[in-house]
């Protein structure tokens, strides 16, 4: 007895088909996450590039900008000697004081500077002068170099008479000037020079015998 078979067939899926959908998701996923790490990495690169930019434009305003150092008279005078004479026809003075030099290096390298002579005038006229010796102020400190300086007024014949007025307010104005030649001296490398200068005024009290003012400019 011939059996009847009530059987549908189905097709095969062709071999060259494509892939499944859980397939193409994996794909995917795996194409974004190389795009995320690639996007991520170029962002670090940036802010890497962008932050030594910033780092070497800091680097060379502060530590590798080379300022001019000041030179300044340091308010501590100590007057070992102060003879005056208010005589009308020919007044005279003979002072001798111990001032301190300060030269301020702001530079993160020392500051080496030569031999130089400091002049103090009165009126423009030389009354006085010093040698201040070479030396060497420390990278961003001052360098403070004691000097003792001896005025007089033998070279103010011709100009008496404004030393008399000066006389009459108890008061002699000197001003003290010098300047200094040397080389900043950055990482052991680098040297640059640099000269700068000191203009003091000082207004010395006769009667109190002390000092009474100092500007520098």
């Amino acid at each position: 007895m011939a059996e009847k078979t009530n059987q549908q067939v189905y097709p095969l899926a062709p071999s060259n088909g494509n892939p499944r959908s859980d397939e193409e998701s994996n794909t995917l996923q795996s194409k974004e996450l190389k795009k995320k790490k690639r996007i991520k990495l170029a962002i670090y690169i940036a802010a890497f590039a962008v932050f030594q930019t910033i780092f070497i434009l800091v680097f060379a305003l502060t530590v590798m900008r080379v300022r001019t150092p000041k030179v300044r008279l340091g308010t501590d005078v100590t007057f070992s000697k102060l003879n005056t004479d208010n005589n009308e026809t020919s007044p005279s003075f003979d002072i001798t004081f111990i001032a301190q030099v300060r030269v301020k290096n702001t530079n993160f390298g020392p500051y080496k500077y030569d031999s130089t002579t400091a002049n103090f005038k009165f009126q423009d006229v030389n009354v006085g002068r010093v040698t201040i010796p070479e030396g060497k102020a420390g990278l961003r400190s001052t360098k403070k170099v004691s000097v003792t300086v001896n005025v007089n007024s033998d070279a103010l014949k011709i100009t008496s008479s404004n030393l008399g007025n000066d006389f009459k307010n108890e008061v002699l104005t000197l001003n003290g000037q010098a300047k200094f030649t040397g080389k900043v001296e950055l990482m052991f490398v680098m040297k640059k020079k640099k000269a700068t200068e000191m203009n003091c005024t000082m207004v010395i009290n006769l009667t109190s015998k002390a000092l009474k003012d100092l500007i520098c400019e």
